[in-house]
């Protein structure tokens, strides 16, 4: 019994630096919606030109996913989990110091490395693991947690009077306590996380090709498009759009859009019930029908702020029902 009681103590370490490090990215990631205005008028950007720092964010992200089982099978989660810290940390203080923009964009991809390498990593750690598999869905949550502080935090500091560098650096702060957390794992020899993942025996573009033969693949692409596209721009633009173009105070358009973010978590944390009551494509079609009601009344009412928090996001989540499981050559995507 003790050894059992120890034994799931000792998971729970990797569970509670997992929650940490889906928090930290979401701070990360979200932080930036709030404060684009701000970066817009320092380097004199235009919403077509400062797009190039979310075009080189997907890049990094994008060469994550394809090469996290390689650095994982090599190095190990934890060393893999130290990189991908170290870089999204090192990213944010490029952001809070660079004078150029171009460094700025070249920075964005090393923050899409990083939140990428953290994503698939801990996504790996939990699924991989029977006792803590279940916790997937609360873990996705965390993301939310951390999404809807990031705006939260940017918007008081702004209120306060610090400027969108000095906020960074406080986001890079909060950031690097993931960087001591998977030191400790190292240091102290944590097994569970110290674990090195076989790579497939086939390459990236092999399993590409394969995964595009199967339909409900395709089918779970679409729907994640549909998903991340919307979440996305309107986690970035939102802000932008309340602030500058409809005249709202900063401080209540900052926390709109924590509540859109709050709107995602919470529907994160009840998709158990609707799944297990409605079922999946019932869920779905939920879902898609709360985002377009959602969208048309914060076009059309401007005046109202229900509309960003009543996006409540099911869709992604919801998606992970269909059986696309890991198998020795197609490597599960389970994105945010």
């Amino acid at each position: 019994m003790k050894d059992y009681q120890r034994t799931m103590a000792s998971l729970w370490i990797g569970v509670a630096i997992s929650f940490y490090a889906f928090i930290a990215i979401g701070i990360a990631e979200a932080g930036l919606g709030v404060l684009l205005p701000s970066i817009l008028s320092t380097y004199n950007l235009t919403p077509a030109t400062v797009t190039l720092l979310f075009v080189s964010q997907i890049s990094g992200y994008i060469l994550a996913a394809f090469t996290s089982s390689l650095v994982s099978s090599r190095l190990g989660l934890a060393r893999m989990l130290l990189i991908a810290s170290g870089a999204l940390t090192m990213a944010l203080m490029i952001y809070a110091t660079s004078a150029s923009w171009f460094v700025m964009v070249a920075a964005g991809a090393e923050l899409g490395l990083g939140v990428g390498l953290i994503d698939a990593g801990i996504n790996t750690y939990i699924v991989q693991n029977s006792r803590s598999a279940s916790l997937i869905g609360l873990l996705h949550a965390f993301y939310g947690i951390g999404a809807l502080s990031g705006p939260t935090i940017a918007s008081t500091l702004l209120a306060v009077g610090m400027n969108w560098r000095q906020i960074y650096w406080v986001l890079a702060g909060i950031v690097s306590l993931l960087i001591v957390s998977v030191l400790g794992v190292i240091i102290f020899n944590y097994t569970p996380m110290k674990v090195r993942v076989l790579a497939s025996n086939t390459t990236a573009l092999e399993n590409l090709g394969r995964a595009l033969q199967t339909p409900i693949v395709l089918l779970t692409w679409l729907l994640l498009l549909v998903y991340v596209g919307i979440e996305s721009c309107i986690g970035n633009w939102a802000y932008t759009v309340q602030s500058v173009a409809r005249h709202t105070p900063t401080l209540i358009a900052g926390y709109s859009l924590s509540a859109y973010w709050l709107g995602l978590t919470l529907g994160r944390f009840i998709l158990g019930y609707f799944l297990q009551s409605l079922g999946a494509v019932r869920t779905i079609s939920m879902s898609l029908t709360l985002v377009m009601i959602g969208l048309l009344a914060w076009w059309q009412l401007p005046d109202q702020f229900l509309s960003l928090s009543s996006k409540y996001q099911h869709l992604h989540k919801s998606t992970q029902v269909f059986p696309i499981r890991h198998t020795n050559n197609i490597k599960e995507s389970t994105q945010r």
